[in-house]
């Protein structure tokens, strides 16, 4: 089932380029980070818990996704 995004506030990154590789991120709702592609709003969504997410931007920090 998935989560319900209706009154989900999405952000652009504050380090989006603005260029084509945009993603946006709503922090606004309980127990729930969503990311999605800016260029396809409705399109599909990830959704982290909490704690997923700060797992995640740790590992993004230390470079664990670089090629």
């Amino acid at each position: 089932m998935s989560p319900d995004l209706s009154a989900a506030t999405f952000h652009k990154s504050t380090l989006s380029d603005g260029g084509n590789g945009c993603v946006e991120v709503a922090t606004n709702l309980p127990d729930l980070i969503a990311v999605r592609d800016s260029k396809d709003p409705s399109g599909p969504t990830l959704a982290f818990t909490p704690t997923q997410w700060r797992s995640f931007i740790g590992r993004v920090h230390t470079g664990a996704f670089d090629a």
